[in-house]
């Protein structure tokens, strides 16, 4: 008898369905990883960006809170300071986080500087 059975050939097909299932959910996800990836970059960046310079235009600022976004380039994302003293009266905490995304994700960035 020469040639596959039937059942082999099922066989065959279902491994073959499993593998080709496997690498495509496993391409899904690292492509989803690089995407958050790239968020994460993007926003540290413009977060590092606001930080220097609202620490120049906010270097006699006892303490205070202010919101924004990054307008014009990317509007979807806001940020808030929040300046702060603290136990050494030299010193005082920016705060700065920054909000984006549908699940509302943050990172907050803390800064001292000297009066």
């Amino acid at each position: 008898m020469k040639g596959f059975t039937l059942l082999e050939i099922m066989i065959a097909l279902a491994i073959m369905t499993g593998v080709i299932l496997t690498v495509i959910s496993s391409f899904n996800y690292h492509l989803s990883l690089v995407t958050r990836d790239r968020e994460n970059t993007t926003v540290l960046l413009l977060t590092r960006a606001k930080l220097e310079e609202l620490e120049l235009l906010k270097k006699d600022a006892a303490q205070g809170t202010e919101t924004g976004t990054f307008e014009p380039d990317r509007p979807d994302i806001s940020w808030k300071l929040e300046i702060a003293p603290t136990a050494i009266a030299l010193f005082k905490k920016l705060t700065l986080t920054a909000t984006w995304g549908r699940e509302r994700r943050q990172l907050s960035l803390v800064h001292y500087l000297a009066k």
